[in-house]
This record gives structure tokens, C-alpha cells and sequence, in this order.
């Protein structure tokens, strides 16, 4: 059923989330300083096209909580606004909900990716 998911998730919306990921990352990679971040969002663009039978977990240390503060003012607001609008308009509809669901976790994930580990669940 997660292959199927994944294969209707990425044709109807999945691809602009992981794409948008990817270009964000770039933006970040330009600045040396930039680099880790940048890294952080490639990684994160993989549960982005691909998001079922996927979950996050959190954990973190002071680097990851320094990040995330910068990344909140400067990528994540905007990120999580997209992603939360895309899961508002796909829970319209009683069919679109499990791709609203996954948006909404990806929202969460674009306030604080940082000391963020993506887990397979079975």
C-alpha cells in the first residue's frame, strides 16, 4: 500500500515538496557557511517525494537547536506555510487525506529539521 501511496503522492504533489527542498538546499549550499544546512535539506528532500512508510524522529544537541532557530526565520516559516496549505486543500476531500496527513508532517519537519532522523517503518 506505501509503494502505491508513493507513486500517487509524487505525481500529485510530491514532486514540487521535494523539489522545493532540493532548491532551497542549493540556495543554502551558494554560502560556504551554508553547506550543513544545505545538506540537511537534500536529505530531508528524500521524505519529501517519497514520504509513506517514512517516519520522523527528533533528537538533537545545542547545534541542532542553534540551527533550528536560524532555519525557522530564515526557510522554515515559508515552508511550513507551503506545506500546510497543500495539506488543507488535500483534507477538503475524505479521499485526499492520508497526502493531507503527510503534509502536515512535513510542516512540522520545515519548522525544525535540524537533530532530525528519518526512520523505515515496516
Amino acid at each position: 500500500m506505501k509503494t502505491i501511496g508513493n507513486i500517487l503522492w509524487f505525481l500529485l504533489g510530491g514532486i514540487i515538496s521535494g523539489l522545493n527542498w532540493c532548491f532551497v538546499g542549493f540556495l543554502w549550499c551558494i554560502t560556504i557557511v551554508g553547506i550543513p544546512v544545505g545538506l540537511q535539506c537534500f536529505k530531508l528532500s528524500a521524505i519529501s517525494f517519497f514520504p509513506f512508510g517514512k517516519e520522523v524522529v527528533y533528537s538533537g544537541g545545542p547545534f541542532s537547536c542553534i540551527v533550528n532557530v536560524l532555519w525557522f526565520f530564515f526557510g522554515g516559516i515559508e515552508m511550513a506555510v507551503v506545506n500546510c496549505f497543500f495539506g488543507l486543500l488535500w483534507c477538503i476531500t475524505i479521499v485526499g487525506i492520508p497526502f493531507g496527513l503527510q503534509f502536515f508532517k512535513l510542516a512540522k519537519l520545515s519548522l525544525a529539521p535540524f537533530g532530525a532522523e528519518i526512520v523505515y517503518t515496516a
